[in-house]
């Protein structure tokens, strides 16, 4: 079926952008990409910081208007049909932004709210969620006290209260330690494979793409690679995804 229909089957592609470009002024930050990530597949966008990667999501979520191109979440026109859209995404900023000052039951019970869920539906979806990152006991804890993993947990709990079907993570791990790290992109994979949702992955860190993984490389505001990470070791002769992405794009990464 075509991707603009109302109504978006299975074989429709979670995410499409399609030639967009933006600039801001003379400066283009993202020009002419296009790519398509299909449902439930977890999907890294590597690039530096300034590759334009906070730019992409903010033309994605809207917060940016594309002068050129499209996009389209699961099969809806984002500028033409932005509430279909926009109700099936879920969204963890490169900030934070938790208010410190509330409790982990007040930031959920405030986001479900504004996406229409009743008190029960966002009392049953909290405790789903918090009990799935193992910090169902901190529910009644201010934000403040937690750890800046736990945050970024609890920030993923709360874009996945209202059931979103792709999920864009801009730099989750950003000032996180190793094991945190770890952990929160094992959760974040294992949401895809069990709960099938779609997610984009930004980063700049190298050894967060595994070989398997579908692999977007962006490089000052250009799609470079759209394919496995694997794909891109071998067209650059190398083993490692670090030393690929170097030959690519002639600087290394984290």
């Amino acid at each position: 079926m075509s991707l603009t229909s109302d109504k978006p089957d299975a074989e429709t592609a979670a995410l499409e952008v399609d030639n967009v470009r933006y600039a801001f002024g003379d400066r283009v930050a993202v020009d002419d990409i296009g790519f398509r990530i299909a449902p439930g597949t977890f999907t890294i966008m590597l690039g530096l910081n300034g590759a334009g990667k906070t730019t992409l999501f903010s033309l994605i979520t809207r917060l940016f208007v594309a002068r050129q191109g499209r996009v389209r979440i699961f099969g809806y026109d984002v500028a033409r049909q932005s509430s279909q859209a926009l109700s099936r995404l879920g969204v963890v900023f490169q900030q934070p932004t938790l208010d410190q000052d509330l409790t982990v039951r007040q930031s959920l019970r405030y986001h479900g709210r504004l996406h229409g869920l009743s008190r029960r539906e966002i009392r049953e979806r909290s405790e789903r969620e918090l009990a799935r990152i193992g910090l169902a006991d901190r529910l009644n804890d201010r934000v403040r006290a937690l750890s800046g993993g736990q945050r970024r947990r609890i920030e993923i709990a709360r874009a996945l209260l209202h059931r979103p079907q792709l999920m864009l993570l801009d730099e989750p791990t950003v000032g996180l330690d190793v094991d945190s790290r770890t952990a929160l992109l094992s959760y974040a994979r294992k949401l895809c494979r069990e709960d099938g949702v779609a997610m984009l992955w930004a980063t700049h860190l190298i050894d967060e793409v595994d070989p398997d993984d579908p692999l977007l490389v962006l490089h000052r505001g250009r799609l470079e690679m759209d394919g496995r990470a694997r794909e891109l070791c071998r067209a650059q002769g190398t083993d490692e995804v670090a030393g690929a992405f170097q030959k690519l794009t002639g600087v290394e990464a984290g």
